[in-house]
């Protein structure tokens, strides 16, 4: 898909004596004090709308661009609902900002675009990363768009398609892999209607020149992981080849694929032959993942699997320590004269062995998930990750390969970008801390995306603002602390409490200690309300950080407001250049 290139800077506004030269222009009308003006391209009908600061507020400018209208936009309840200077036209300080904001049940986009070109960091252009939302108060997606290109991360893996997301994902550049929660495959399974309907609401949509740059569609996660208990057997598969036939049938899959994630207990290695080359589908699927793996290469699609070292270390308290890791310190594991040193590899080459046996063992395998947690266990800390980190991205960078595929590019992801304290921990606490950002976009440990081991830190997020330096803590004053198990218990069941669990950053601390931080955790979720920090009396704010050398007591994120951005400066007339959508999308049939 070939990107037109987005102005650097607003186009010139025109003068009072400038519009009078354009009334008689066709392309240009004046409506209520604004000025539209069209311009046509062989891709764009793009409208520049600058008004002046006599515009009223609730003026309704759709129904003035040409060709737009209730047939072009069926999904539109009227032609006025999408478009309205009342929606995000008004004064603030004397100044005039105007906001054309696209409603999540219009089928129109809207894409405000005035882009800062991010410098490359060199290595990390074979990266991805994981990029979720599950946060009582995430990161505004502007900022993590921002920070991603800041930091040269040039693909990202989303787990729904969230307009916020992929709005401002939008002219970026960025490979975007989206996806379809599990919860929906049944529906896209049964009728090929509702898979057509996604692809057009989902990938269509933003699927213009300057739009988002998709390149998958993740069709569920995970979905055949043993605790499901088969809940998405017979769901996968068909919903898969009908997200794909959708996507062919709109003229785009051959550059759009359709696969699905996957958990590396779809594959294993015999207990009486426990090394890679044995590696074969699980039995109780075998027939199914050969069904998908022959469907998958029908379309030029790779497979798609989440590696977890991690979770080897979790599970089995006799794994070795160091073969979770790519520094070479473990035993090897000998498969027939091929030492593997790490369990990434061993991995890898268990699905590389499972594909060759049902005939495909050329497939391209890109690598969903990997990653490292740095708390919620006594394995997940900052100094494990920062090792496993550097070990992986060292490899990636330097096209290593594994020993069945050696000296090859892997398509990688890492999981994640940021901690999410939303995540279910059935799993383990370790879910909630998977970033290799902080939940304020910090980043937590040295990381080198370039693979060249530098002692170097990742660009932080920008812009972020925090709630006021206050916190809650246990009441010294307090009597009775009979209820003071039962408050704790209220707090971490609408907070997260998990570094307080064994191993963990927080852990160790004694009574008070615990209870100010469960306190304080339900504070800062609440965005420090007044009636969040007493707790039956037990509990006061605070100035006096109660944090420890160990231990953070955070400070929440400001969110809402902080994700919104304006245009507009001190200036009495504002431009703003809007891609509406790609002519022939508007124009031409589904």
């Amino acid at each position: 898909m070939t990107e037109t290139p987005l102005p650097s800077s607003p186009p010139p506004t025109k003068t009072n004596s400038q519009y009078a030269q354009t009334r008689a222009d066709p392309s240009t009308r004046r409506v209520l004090g604004c000025e539209l003006r069209q311009q046509r391209t062989p891709a764009f009908l793009i409208w520049i709308v600058a008004c002046s600061p006599s515009a009223k507020s609730g003026t309704s400018l759709f129904s003035h661009l040409t060709g737009f209208d209730s047939n072009t936009f069926p999904d539109l309840p009227s032609p006025s609902g999408a478009l309205e200077l009342g929606a995000g036209c008004y004064f603030e300080e004397k100044r005039l900002r105007i906001e054309l904001m696209a409603r999540l049940a219009a089928a129109a986009v809207v894409v405000a675009a005035f882009l800062a070109a991010a410098a490359p960091v060199p290595g990390a252009e074979a990266l991805g990363m994981n990029w979720g939302t599950q946060a009582s108060h995430p990161l505004p997606p502007k900022a993590v768009v921002q920070v991603l290109k800041d930091n040269g991360i040039k693909k990202v893996k989303l787990f729904d398609t969230d307009f916020a997301a992929m709005s401002a994902l939008a002219g970026s550049g960025i490979e975007v892999m989206v996806a379809i929660p599990n919860n929906m495959l049944a529906d896209l399974a049964a009728d090929a209607g509702k898979a057509k309907d996604w692809v057009k609401s989902n990938v269509k949509r933003y699927d213009f020149d300057g739009g988002v740059t998709i390149k998958y569609v993740a069709v569920g996660n995970e979905p055949f992981l043993e605790s499901y208990n088969g809940s998405f057997i017979n769901v996968t598969f068909p919903a898969l080849q009908n997200i794909q036939n959708a996507l062919n049938d709109a003229g785009i899959g051959d550059r759009i694929k359709a696969t699905v994630p996957l958990n590396a207990d779809v594959y294993n290695s015999p207990p009486s032959h426990p090394v890679p080359s044995a590696g074969r589908f699980r039995t109780d699927i075998a027939e199914l993942m050969t069904d998908i793996v022959k469907f998958l290469a029908k379309n030029n699609a790779p497979f798609t699997v989440n590696i977890y070292p991690f979770l080897s270390l979790y599970l089995n308290d006799n794994f070795p320590l160091d073969y979770a890791f790519f520094d070479g310190g473990a035993t090897p594991v000998n498969d027939n004269g091929v030492l593997y040193t790490n369990v990434f590899d061993a991995n890898f080459d268990t699905l590389v062995a499972a594909l060759k046996a049902v005939g495909n063992g050329d497939m391209p395998v890109v690598v969903g998930e990997v990653g490292w947690p740095t708390d919620g266990d006594k394995h997940a800390k900052a100094s494990y990750a920062e090792r496993f980190y550097a070990g992986l991205l060292k490899r990636l960078a330097a096209n290593t390969g594994t020993p069945a595929r050696p000296n090859q590019y892997i398509e990688v992801y890492l999981f994640g970008l940021v901690d999410e304290d939303k995540k279910s921990v059935a799993p383990g606490n370790f879910e909630r801390h998977w970033g290799i950002l902080r939940y304020d976009g910090q980043p937590k440990f040295p990381m080198d995306l370039t693979g060249q081991g530098r002692n170097t830190m990742l660009v932080p997020a920008k812009g972020i603002k925090y709630l006021g330096k206050t916190w809650c803590a246990l009441n010294p004053n307090a009597k009775d602390l009979s209820k003071l198990g039962a408050n704790i218990d209220y707090a971490c069941t609408f907070a997260d409490c998990t570094p307080l669990g064994y191993g963990s950053t927080c852990n160790g601390m004694d009574t008070a200690g615990n209870a100010s931080y469960a306190f304080n955790a339900y504070y800062q979720v609440e965005n420090q309300k007044d009636e969040a920090c007493d707790f039956q009396g037990l509990a006061l704010p605070t100035e006096t950080d109660p944090s420890t050398q160990t231990c953070n007591f955070t400070i929440q994120i400001q969110t809402g407001g902080a994700a919104a951005t304006a245009f507009g400066g001190r200036s009495a007339t504002v431009a703003v250049a809007v891609v509406l959508w790609a002519l022939l999308q508007l124009l031409g049939p589904w």
